[in-house]
């Protein structure tokens, strides 16, 4: 699932939709998302792809035991993805010209997995 962060990690605008107020959706939602696929020795190519996107909600209350809070932590990712590829542009002659990417199928608000998701913290 690495291929996921390092989609996220090249992520480069998003295309609105039409019938989703952004600044007031609340939710996990497949969006369409254009990116910039590269590797070494190869030239970028710009993808459009569909991916995970929303708000979540989430809390916190303090708490007199250990960890002294109670906290309820979703975040908007993956449930069911397929992989597409595609082959990059101007490659070097040893280089593998195929880049495979994730293509969100369904999305969800849940805990935060590392194995799919980079999962911060403030």
């Amino acid at each position: 699932m690495s291929l996921i962060l390092q989609f996220l990690t090249m992520y480069v605008s998003v295309l609105p939709a039409s019938n989703i107020s952004l600044r007031t959706f609340i939710g996990c939602a497949v969006r369409e998302f254009t990116f910039l696929a590269k590797k070494p020795g190869c030239k970028g190519l710009r993808i459009s792809t569909d991916a995970c996107w929303g708000r979540c909600e989430t809390w916190e209350k303090p708490v007199l035991d250990p960890p002294y809070v109670d906290a309820h932590h979703r975040v908007c990712t993956y449930n069911e993805t397929r992989l597409a590829t595609v082959k990059l542009p101007n490659c070097r002659p040893n280089v593998d010209p195929y880049y495979t990417y994730p293509v969100a199928l369904r999305c969800d608000c849940s805990g935060c997995s590392t194995a799919s998701t980079e999962c911060e913290t403030l």
